[in-house]
Formats: structure tokens, C-alpha cells, sequence
């Protein structure tokens, strides 16, 4: 009898039939933009005391600390399991909420999973995303922050009022029945239909293209990064990897709203320098220089945030994983869209300074007006003496 590992499939059967995963786990992730910032000691007090649930700080299981490590390690909170229903069955998920200083809280459902083959873990996948995904309602999603929010509302400073948010999936494969290299896991598996979430065949082109972000380290695992999800060969059990890619949507969320955020902020900017400008009172200096007074502490707190998204995660020798990360950053925009708050900071630091420059003229010309008034009422006063 042939041994397993050198099975042949025959023709027209299709190899990832033959591919049976013995132990993995789904993670769905929901990030939401919650404040302005967090203050995360107050945080872990608060949570363990009125949620009565271990917290603790986050950092990279395997990395070595000066490879790769947090700039401010994030609080890792555990919430008590939840069920889902995925296409009728009741699925028991572990779920935790993660809290970056910056703002962004990400939370987390692992629905663990064991003995199945290919087809089943793809079908599970999809099912997972159909039932709370991106295109589904966020009734589940919204519960669980809630329940976060609501029990650390003290620790937030200037709690956000429009929530934006981002979402990921992410299969991990743990073990399989025969132990396969990258190489023979690209062949067997059918992993960009499982990216793209279809049954239908893609094309050539299609699945290159999905293939793009893939990333291996050592000979039995691999990383293919996609637009919302993502595959994660991992025998060793290793949760960085994982861990990498939510940091890469927490700095995608928090650089989008400083992004909205300055958009909304430019074209009343505008307007608002139109009419100091066109203020013609003695007051219009003081107008002009409150403004500029404005747009500095605006971009003084927006250069403040940016550079702790920027500095969320210090990367130095880990060289695996800091492709992994970059190649998150790139898939995601994230260093498009930073530059975009860069040009829109410029815009209002250049207008900043011509205010600034502008309100330093008007109190000259004012002093220079009241030093000349002075003088002729002096003029006057000594003729009417005379």
C-alpha cells in the first residue's frame, strides 16, 4: 500500500480533496476608532474591577524583544465566550478586545476548528464571514464594543462619536494529517479561491494576482496576505503573524480618520480664513490669530497621534515578519494614506504660518496707527495751548 504522503490523485480529482487538517482556528476581526486616545493603566484598573476579567499587555510571543516589539504594548482584554450561528450550527467563539493607545480597541472572535478537509474548512470560512463579515449587519460586533465601551468609558479621552471601523478574516492551519512544505500546500490547496471568497474557477491571471503577498520563512509555513483575508500555515502555533496583520488594520483605522478628519477640516478651514480676513474692525487681528491659534493645535495633536500610529510597532532584525507587516502596510494603503494626512497637515501648517504672519502685520499697523494718533493729539494739545 502506498503510504499517504505519496498518494497520486487521479485525473480530474481535485488534490485539495486529499487534504485533511487535523487542528486551525478562524479569527474574525472588527476594529473600531473609539477616542481620541486611551489610557490603558486606567483601563486594566477598570476592567478589573467592574468587568471582574483578566487583562494584561500584549507582546509578540516569539519575536525577540529588540527584533521586534511594541512602541506602547497594547491591552489585551478577555471577554467571556459568545455563540455563533453559522448557517444553523451554534459555534462557540473565544473573543478579546485589544486596546491601542492611539484610539483603536480590536476585537477578536476565534472559533477553533479540528478535523476537516479542504473543502469543509473553505466552507467554513465563507459561512464565517457570511454570518458577521463586512457585508452582514454589525448588530454582533457592535454588542461586544459596547460591553468594552461602557465598562472603560473613564479611560477614554474625547470619545469618538462616528465609529469607523475596518474587518478581517484570517485561516489558520495548525496541523495536517501529512506534514507539507509551502510548496506543496500552494499545489494541493486551492488558496485564492479561498482569498476570494468564490466557487467559481479563477482565472490564471486572477489567482497570480491573489498569490502576489505570500511569505514563508521556514520550509513548512507560509503567509498570503489578501484585501480582507488572509492564510496562515503555522505548525509551530506561532500567533505573530496574526498579530502583525491586526496591527497593520488598527494604524489603516486610525490614518483613516485623521484622513476623513481633514478632509471635513479643509474646506472650513477656508472659510473660516475668509471671513477673519474680511473683517475689517479693530478686532480682525485678534480673529486672525485665534485661527491660527486653532490650526496649530490641530496639527500639533493630529502630528502627535500619527507619529504614535507611525511607531506602533519597532521593527529591526525579525526580518520574516517585517515583510509580513510591510506587506500588510502596502496591501492596506496605509502609507498612501498616511502621506495624504502629511500633504493635508502641510497645507494647514502653510496656512497656519501666513495667519500667523498675517496677524503679526495687523497689530503692527494697528500700533503703528495708535503711535501716530498719539502724535497729532500731542500736535493738537500743544496748539490749542498756544
Amino acid at each position: 500500500m502506498r503510504s499517504p504522503s505519496r498518494r497520486h490523485t487521479l485525473p480530474g480529482m481535485d488534490p485539495s480533496s486529499l487534504l485533511h487538517i487535523r487542528s486551525g482556528e478562524l479569527l474574525a476581526l472588527r476594529l473600531f476608532d473609539i477616542a481620541y486616545s486611551i489610557d490603558l493603566t486606567r483601563a486594566a484598573e477598570l476592567w478589573s474591577a467592574r468587568a471582574g476579567r483578566e487583562s494584561r499587555r500584549s507582546r509578540l510571543a516569539t519575536a525577540a524583544p529588540k527584533a521586534l516589539a511594541f512602541d506602547v504594548p497594547p491591552l489585551l482584554l478577555d471577554l467571556p465566550p459568545a455563540t455563533i450561528d453559522i448557517d444553523g450550527t451554534p459555534v462557540s467563539a473565544q473573543i478579546s478586545a485589544r486596546l491601542h493607545d492611539f484610539g483603536v480597541v480590536a476585537l477578536a472572535a476565534r472559533i477553533p476548528l479540528a478535523d476537516l478537509d479542504w473543502a469543509q474548512f473553505a466552507e467554513r470560512y465563507n459561512a464565517l464571514d457570511r454570518t458577521i463579515g463586512a457585508k452582514v449587519a454589525t448588530a454582533f460586533w457592535i454588542d461586544l464594543l459596547d460591553q468594552v465601551r461602557h465598562t472603560l468609558q473613564p479611560a477614554l479621552d474625547r470619545p469618538a462619536a462616528n465609529t469607523l471601523e475596518e474587518d478581517y478574516l484570517i485561516g489558520i492551519v495548525q496541523t495536517l494529517a501529512e506534514p507539507l512544505s509551502a510548496e506543496q500546500l500552494r499545489e494541493r490547496a486551492d488558496i485564492p479561491a479561498l482569498l476570494a471568497g468564490e466557487s467559481r474557477p479563477l482565472s490564471d491571471a486572477a489567482r497570480r494576482e491573489l498569490m502576489q503577498r505570500s511569505y514563508s520563512y521556514y520550509a513548512d509555513d507560509l503567509v498570503v496576505l489578501g484585501w480582507d483575508r488572509a492564510f496562515v500555515y503555522e505548525p509551530r502555533g506561532d500567533s505573530d503573524v496574526a498579530d502583525i496583520i491586526e496591527i497593520a488594520n488598527a494604524q489603516l483605522v486610525e490614518f483613516r480618520y485623521y484622513d476623513e478628519l481633514l478632509d471635513a477640516e479643509l474646506p472650513r478651514m477656508y472659510d473660516r480664513v475668509e471671513d477673519a480676513r474680511r473683517t475689517v474692525s479693530l478686532l480682525a487681528s485678534r480673529r486672525v490669530a485665534q485661527l491660527a491659534h486653532k490650526l496649530y493645535t490641530l496639527v500639533a495633536e493630529v502630528t502627535e497621534l500619527t507619529e504614535k500610529v507611525d511607531n506602533a510597532l519597532q521593527v529591526t532584525e525579525d526580518v520574516y515578519l517585517a515583510r509580513v507587516y510591510s506587506g500588510a502596510l502596502e496591501l492596506f494603503r496605509v502609507p498612501r494614506i498616511a502621506a495624504a494626512v502629511d500633504r493635508k497637515l502641510a497645507i494647514i501648517r502653510d496656512t497656519y504660518a501666513a495667519l500667523y504672519d498675517e496677524a503679526s502685520s495687523r497689530r503692527a499697523e494697528i500700533l503703528e496707527i495708535a503711535i501716530v494718533l498719539l502724535i497729532v493729539v500731542e500736535i493738537v494739545l500743544a496748539l490749542l495751548r498756544h
